[in-house]
């Protein structure tokens, strides 16, 4: 298992897209902010892969149309479901298509952003899948759910489905669950329920074992397909 990063430490970032106008503004902005460092940049998705995993950064930005290897096959071979030590990965595209957003959250990417949500945006994507949140676009996340939750559009569903619970969730446990479908980061959740941070990740733990869930998209899914993805819902 890869260790953490130390407590105050910048966030190690590793930048990948095939243009270098992009890298560069990227990487300008991020390096601009205290908590963040631009570790190592690649041109196409077999090298994003190679150095990925030589430089274990905290956190992955992978444009999806790139040489050699796209963005979503280097998300599932960083990310993915088989990988023994998952990195935390963000799909940063300019391209707003269901597929690649399925894609990506198949593939283990706990982030999809598109170019133009803004640079503010895109740093708070990478501290929040740092802090093991995920952050989605709102214009792709609201399509997103639409489709979680169409019985029609089971078989596009970007998550496998949720088993029933093993055991009864808890009143409070629900709260942080429909917060979670809503969007909402953990800081977000600790400040709405009045509990720390500690207390939503503790919530959180549980709940991924009682629904067998492997991440808060799958968590958010199991929310809104049985009604408790709505404020007070």
């Amino acid at each position: 298992m890869t260790a953490p990063t130390p407590p105050g430490a910048p966030i190690r970032v590793l930048i990948a897209d095939d243009q270098e106008m992009v890298r560069t503004g990227f990487r300008f902005f991020l390096n601009a902010q205290p908590d963040i460092t631009v570790v190592a940049e690649a041109a196409d998705g077999e090298e994003a892969v190679t150095l990925a995993r030589r430089e274990r950064p905290d956190v992955c930005l992978l444009d999806i149309r790139m040489p050699k290897l796209d963005g979503l096959e280097a998300t599932r071979l960083l990310a993915g479901p088989e990988v023994a030590d998952p990195m935390r990965v963000v799909v940063v595209t300019t391209f707003d298509l269901d597929e690649y957003v399925y894609g990506a959250l198949r593939g283990g990417a706990c982030g999809f952003l598109l170019k133009d949500s803004g640079p503010t945006l895109l740093a708070e994507a990478v501290r929040a899948a740092a802090a093991g949140d995920s952050l989605i676009s709102p214009s792709v996340t609201v399509r997103l759910l639409k489709h979680v939750t169409a019985p029609q559009a089971v078989s596009a569903a970007p998550v496998r489905p949720v088993a029933a619970p093993t055991e009864p969730l808890t009143d409070r446990e629900l709260d942080v669950v429909r917060l979670v479908a809503l969007g909402r980061t953990n800081a977000e959740i600790a400040a709405e329920l009045y509990v720390s941070l500690s207390t939503v990740k503790t919530h959180l733990s549980s709940v991924q074992l009682k629904l067998a869930a492997r991440n808060r998209v799958e968590i958010a899914a199991w929310a809104w397909q049985h009604g408790h993805g709505q404020p007070g819902g």
